[in-house]
């Protein structure tokens, strides 16, 4: 379906790899834990993919440059306040809400991806702003919300894990 050779296929997988290392690292967050190998891979796939976005020809600043450079600042919080500052103190917090954050651009992206590229979903929301995209991306919002809110308070009230 997609090729890993090309550098568009290459991209892809490495979305779809952050997206599927970033729902056991939520489940962790949850538990109150870290995955320490699902983690690694859901951060360094998550960076990966923001900075290939990058490599795309433009001409001009487009959304999809102001998403990526949001997700690779959230991304590198998250990755010092785990790895950097261990988790201590606030940067337990601050790790669950910018892991998630980033987790959350991804899923939009994947919907808007969705919409663009699937069929039926396209002739749902031709222009991307009909009321089925502007529901889609809503319910993913919400939930993200809702998971954040909780991983943030859960995370925080459970000690960190030895190392």
């Amino acid at each position: 379906m997609f090729d890993p050779t090309t550098f568009v296929g290459f991209h892809t997988w490495l979305s779809l790899v952050a997206i599927v290392a970033g729902f056991p690292v939520a489940a962790g967050m949850l538990r109150g834990h870290t995955r320490p190998r699902w983690t690694g891979v859901f951060l360094s796939t998550t960076f990966a993919t923001s900075a290939t976005g990058f490599g795309f020809p433009f001409t001009g600043v487009l959304p999809s440059h102001i998403v990526g450079a949001i997700s690779l600042v959230l991304v590198a919080i998250a990755a010092f306040a785990l790895y950097g500052r261990l988790l201590e103190g606030p940067w337990r917090r601050i790790y669950a809400i910018t892991a998630l954050l980033a987790f959350y651009l991804l899923c939009f992206v994947l919907v808007a991806q969705m919409f663009l590229k699937i069929p039926a979903l396209h002739a749902l929301a031709p222009t991307g702003s009909e009321r089925a995209f502007l529901i889609a991306q809503a319910v993913v919002l919400a939930a993200f919300v809702a998971l954040i809110w909780q991983a943030a308070r859960r995370f925080v009230q459970a000690p960190p894990l030895p190392a």
